[in-house]
């Protein structure tokens, strides 16, 4: 097995089990914060970092997958379909959803942790699984963007999907207070609808400029690998 299998084993592996325990055994008491028993409605998916979480387990395990059954060649003369598949996944969604949950939650928790991981459910979520889901996942996607050498889709055909992703989570969240009566994140409490409204267009501006840093790092890691498979 090549270092490059076992990272995406290794990998894979420590985000299914994250998400696992956090099914399983994060449970935040209805008393200490809204957030808990369960979380009500939806459950733990009324989360962009349960979302994040298991799309990343899902994507190492394709790179796994890939390492097995695909090619890892630069720019291979038949690209097989996890191989697409796989690169799809990584410019579109993996790569800017990682850093937009990573950033925005550690960003806010800067501002005011009270905003985003109020310190009364810390005693119930581990430290551990903490970094796991908002700190791992931006090592790891840095790690795997310097690994793989994948030809972006179109800038219109990938913002499209990462857009549909990110709008579909937005509606998600008003779906949610519909039926529970509270915003997921505790940051939505205190901003009027006006507000509301920016934080939402916000984010998903932020999630566009991602993608296009994902595009950038891209080409600045593989550009000449393009190149030369053209003069070839």
């Amino acid at each position: 097995m090549s270092l490059r299998t076992l990272f995406h084993f290794a990998v894979a592996a420590h985000y299914w089990f994250g998400c696992w325990y956090d099914w399983n055994y994060v449970v935040i008491p209805k008393r200490v914060h809204n957030m808990g028993e369960s979380f009500g409605f939806s459950g733990k998916f009324k989360f962009l970092t349960y979302w994040n979480a298991c799309l990343q387990s899902m994507f190492f395990t394709i790179c796994f997958l890939n390492d097995i059954i695909g090619t890892n060649e630069n720019i291979p003369k038949k690209t097989p379909w996890i191989r697409k598949l796989k690169d799809t996944i990584l410019c579109t969604l993996a790569f800017p959803i990682s850093m937009f949950v990573g950033l925005s939650f550690w960003g806010i928790y800067l501002l005011d942790r009270e905003l985003i991981f109020p310190k009364a459910i810390s005693p119930y979520f581990p430290h551990w699984l903490n970094h796991l889901m908002h700190t791992h996942i931006m090592v790891t996607i840095l790690i795997e963007m310097c690994l793989s050498c994948c030809r972006y889709p179109s800038r219109k055909r990938g913002l499209t999907i990462l857009s549909t992703v990110m709008v579909s989570y937005l509606i998600w969240l008003l779906v949610i207070y519909y039926y529970n009566g509270f915003w997921v994140y505790p940051v939505l409490t205190v901003l009027n609808v006006p507000l509301k409204a920016v934080f939402f267009l916000g984010n998903l501006g932020i999630s566009v400029m991602l993608y296009i840093l994902g595009e950038k790092i891209n080409n600045a890691l593989w550009d000449n690998t393009f190149k030369n498979a053209k003069k070839a």
